[in-house]
Parts: C-alpha cells; structure tokens; sequence
C-alpha cells in the first residue's frame, strides 16, 4: 500500500509563532448539548438557518461496530437547535431521503445540502434546508453535473464550489472536478472550471479565506491487483480564484484526510485544520483498539505560505463538516475513530478577525 506518512519532525520544525501576525488561532472548545442519539452521526449535513444550528442526516453502526460484522446505516433525520443556550434539540424532521457524505454550506436562505449517498448510490441532489415557522422546509436546486460523494465545497461570496469526491461506493478512482454555482443565479445551474493540478482526491479540506477557494491534502485512490481501492494520502494544497487560476500551496507538515470541511478560517487569512485521518494508523489492529485521530490543530496563512502548529483539540473528531454559528465555529458528531461515531457537538468562539491582506504572492 502507498501511504505518505505523516512527518512530526516536520511540524516540530514548524515553530514560527502566529502571534507576530496579531491573530490569535488557539481556540477554546466547549460542549453544546449532544444530539439525541447515543451513537453521533458520521458526515451529517451541519448549517445554519434563521439563526438555528441544524444536524441532519448521516450514517453510523447502530446494531454492532464493523469488527462485530455489524452493518451501516443511513438516517434521514433533522435535528435543530433554536439557540445556543437551548437545553434540548428539536426533533420529528426528516430529509427527503437518507444521506450522508454530503456537502454543508450555510447560505443567507439556509443549509445547502449537496450530493452524498446512501446505502446503494451517491446522488447529484442539491437541496436548501430553511427553518421557518417551526418547521424544515426543503427546496430543489440544481442538481449537480455528476453524481458525488465525499467531496468538498467552500462558499466564497455568492458562489458555492465543489472539488473531488468519487461518483459511486464502488469507485477506485477519486474525481477530478471543479464545479461552482451562483446563488444568485441558481437557474443557470452549475459551471465547470479547469480542476487543480494535483493527484484527483477525496476528503479533502476546503476552504474561503482572502477571497479565494483552498484545497488542502486529501486522498487519491487506485485500484490494486485485486481492484481493491488504495488510498495515497495526499499533502499538497491549491487555492484558486478566477483571476489567478490555479497556485500551489505550500505542503501540509502532516495529511489530514477527512478533517473538518470547509476548515475555520481566523481573520480571512489563517485556515485551520483540524485532525484529520494522517495515514499513521493505517492497518491498525485490532481495529477494535484504534486509539482515534491527531488532535492537533495545523494553521496555513495565506499570505506567507507557511504552516504552523496552532495547538490541540479536546476531541479525536474527523469526517464531519464545521459551520459558524453566532460567532462560533460549530463541529457537530463525526467519526471518533474507525467505525465510532459521536454524539457530541463543540463550539468555540471565533477571535476578532485581523487585518485584511492582498492575495498571496
């Protein structure tokens, strides 16, 4: 198996101290109430509307864990919590289908659902989820180019961008697409652009920050001798915007497959990425013993290129999206460790932003 194994001398190596640049990237978590389901959802859609957090959908192991041959499920239930100050969540919602994997992008109008799958298929579906008057109310947008699932997506101003994923559960190759779509213009659907130059991937990190879309590490796939996928895990970086193009970034001290996505971003100028799957653990067994992700926190300015360790997290948390709710960012279940999820949901205010700068050079 090709892994890139993660490089702790590199991290320690990488000491330059962000505080010289007047933002603080240290966050400090604390618990909302969990969701009321004692397992936690893995890759649930994650937003806001009207000012209510929303946790919808997901997939988790509700009858015995993967070693114990137990078997995926996929949920199709809606779970809103009206402030962040309520006690309890409000249930009895439901999506139009189970899914997980999707997309999550909070919008003006609300939660942007995209793609994902289910048991037996990914889906093209986007739809917007609204909290209003009590009630989850759904409405269709245009449905994406290809059917995609774990894949990753940014808001950048008005438009939305989807990067990577795979088409089917049964795909040894990841994607190789850029799409965006204009949420001012939905009815011109979706648009291609010319995808990054790097390895295709999936679970990788996104990102918004000084107006432009990141993409950072990730996993390619291939199928080996049996046609059995392969992960390569991935350490490269890309940011675009329409002007630019594509630009590469400098790499990731250690690969962070499936972090949070789209990744907090402090100031508009440092992304922060969150544990993430690092490849180290990579057969690990008994699986039943996995002692869980790096709870490290690895912060990318965008205007020097250089990355750099921005402390640690109480919780061992990938394959879940992250969203800014009330000036906090809101990271809700996840995947604790292979097959484990959680019930769990952190918050951690979001600093004062810094100063604004001119796009990397």
């Amino acid at each position: 198996m090709k892994i890139i194994s993660s490089t702790y001398a590199a991290i320690a190596l990488l000491t330059l101290a962000l505080d010289a640049t007047g933002a603080d990237t240290k966050l400090k978590w604390t618990e909302l109430p969990p969701v009321p389901d004692k397992e936690g959802f893995a890759a649930p859609f994650v937003g806001v509307s009207n000012g209510a957090l929303i946790v919808a959908g997901g997939a988790n192991f509700p009858n015995g864990y993967p070693w114990e041959d137990g078997k995926k499920v996929w949920y199709d239930s809606v779970f809103v919590l009206g402030k962040p100050n309520a006690k309890e969540w409000r249930t009895g919602f439901k999506l139009p289908r189970p899914l997980a994997y999707g997309i999550s992008i909070s919008t003006d109008k609300g939660l942007l659902c995209i793609g994902g799958g289910d048991s037996k298929q990914h889906v093209a579906d986007v739809f917007l989820l609204e909290w209003k008057g009590g009630e989850i109310r759904t409405t269709t947008l245009p449905s994406l180019p290809k059917p995609c699932a774990f894949g990753s997506g940014v808001r950048v101003g008005n438009t939305v961008y989807v990067a990577g994923g795979i088409e089917n559960p049964s795909a040894t190759r990841a994607m190789k697409n850029f799409w965006s779509l204009n949420l001012k213009k939905t009815q011109e659907g979706w648009q291609e652009h010319s995808p990054w130059p790097g390895p295709a991937r999936m679970l990788a990190v996104a990102a918004s920050a000084d107006k432009a879309v990141h993409l950072i590490s990730g996993t390619s796939l291939a199928p080996d001798a049996e046609g059995k996928a392969v992960r390569t895990y991935l350490k490269d970086g890309w940011s675009w915007t329409k002007k630019t193009g594509w630009i590469p970034l400098a790499d990731i001290p250690a690969a962070a497959v499936a972090a949070p996505s789209p990744a907090p971003v402090i100031g508009d100028r440092h992304i922060l990425v969150i544990c993430g799957d690092d490849g180290s653990k990579v057969g690990f067994e008994p699986l039943s013993k996995h002692p869980g992700f790096p709870k490290r926190v690895l912060a990318y300015d965008v205007h020097e290129d250089t990355w750099s360790q921005a402390g640690k997290v109480p919780f061992s948390i990938v394959t879940v999206p992250v969203a800014e709710w009330n000036g906090r960012f809101v990271i809700a279940n996840g995947e604790a460790r292979p097959g484990v999820r959680s019930p769990k949901v952190w918050q951690a205010r979001m600093p004062g932003k810094g100063k604004k700068g001119g796009q990397r050079k």
